[in-house]
């Protein structure tokens, strides 16, 4: 029997349109992928965007909760102690409350980026061996892409919908 429920379809957007400058095309492509998971989750109907759709336990709202951890740690340089904890949003926590949390850490995240100009130099960390900049953003860029990728399948699961 076919399936005739009607899906839900976002206009795919395309890859941002950036400077010629190497860290306006890092932070362009970031910024891209941080917008395109929040849409994701953003609208996922609860308690599914919390519940595991794959035998993983991984959660789309857990998504979104692991990569504000990342953030604040790459950019804000907070110690995690157990990233597996990280993959799931406090239970008193709403879809709005994890969104915008994520939101907070990505715009201080970008307060700390604004003042890198030298993309060789090490992040601002005081006290603390730190990543270069250039080599935070590449892995920010492959961390986020490929939860985005786990949130598009998962929320095609949830609720049919697709496109980014």
């Amino acid at each position: 029997m076919p399936n005739t429920t009607r899906r839900a379809r976002r206009r795919d957007t395309p890859p941002p349109r950036t400077g010629s400058v190497e860290i306006e095309v890092l932070r362009g492509f970031l910024d891209y992928l941080r917008t395109s998971i929040v849409a994701k989750v953003d609208g996922a109907p609860e308690p599914r965007a919390r519940t595991a759709a794959v035998a993983s336990g991984t959660n789309l709202l857990g998504l979104l909760e692991h990569l504000t951890f990342v953030e604040r740690s790459m950019f804000l340089g907070d110690t995690v102690t157990d990233w597996q904890a990280t993959f799931h949003a406090p239970a008193t926590d709403t879809i709005a409350d994890v969104v915008a949390r994520y939101r907070a850490a990505v715009e201080q995240a970008n307060d700390i980026l604004d003042g890198c100009t030298d993309l060789g130099a090490p992040l601002p960390r005081p006290g603390r061996r730190a990543p270069s900049v250039r080599w935070a953003l590449a892995h920010m860029i492959e961390e986020t892409g490929r939860h985005a990728g786990h949130a598009d399948i998962l929320r095609e699961l949830i609720d049919g919908a697709t496109g980014r």
